[in-house]
């Protein structure tokens, strides 16, 4: 079954913003970077217009996905106590909670620090192309609709918040050195933040602009 944004008989109408709140019309006008459009019936924000371009959005993307590797790849901290140095990894973390019998806390952890984020970047970069060239985008509807569902899920800045804590409440009992890994997640959290603040319902109207050039 055809989505609603590809139903030929439905018509997108890219100059009309509609408020989610009231369900109220208006003409959708310009703005300078960083402005926003308030409903004139219940005051909700309408849309707003970034203060980053497309051209900055997709280079964030690819910066993501690089720091997103060095987070992985990199080991997160390092712990010496009794003469022993032990480093871990995300990935080394989620094997020790698996086999410590906690399998549901495992599969918290891969989703919402591995696997969610790598497929926000990866729609993110999918969906920004599409809007910066003028290329068929057979996927791009899905990929808008996975990408808003997938955006609350993604908590990285929760697990460096809670790596950075068990840091402070480890120290006094061994010597707890941040990694490299633990850096990234840090540099990744901002990165994912500033690609947040993009309105996806600006995506959709770049997108029907790329395809009509």
């Amino acid at each position: 079954m055809p989505s609603p944004a590809t139903h030929p008989a439905i018509k997108i109408r890219p100059e009309l913003a509609i408020c989610e709140h009231c369900d109220s019309v208006h003409q959708r006008l310009p703005l300078e970077r960083g402005e926003a459009a308030d409903c004139h019936v219940c005051g909700a924000t309408l849309y707003r217009r970034p203060l980053l371009d497309l051209d900055a959005m997709l280079a964030l993307t690819i910066a993501a996905l690089i720091v997103f590797v060095v987070a992985n790849a990199a080991p997160l901290v390092t712990m010496e106590s009794g003469g022993n140095t032990t480093r871990g990894w995300l990935l080394s973390l989620v094997a020790t909670t698996w086999t410590s019998g906690v399998g549901v806390v495992s599969a918290i952890l891969i989703g919402t620090v591995f696997l969610f984020p790598l497929a926000q970047i990866v729609l993110y970069f999918y969906v920004l192309l599409a809007c910066r060239l003028t290329l068929p985008a057979p996927w791009f509807v899905d990929a808008m609709h996975w990408l808003r569902r997938l955006r609350p899920w993604s908590m990285v800045q929760v697990f460096l918040i809670g790596t950075l804590v068990s840091i402070i409440k480890m120290s006094h009992l061994a010597s707890v050195k941040p990694e490299p890994g633990l850096w990234a997640f840090g540099v990744l959290t901002i990165l994912l933040t500033a690609l947040g603040t993009f309105e996806l319902r600006e995506l959709w109207a770049l997108h029907e602009e790329a395809q009509r050039a």
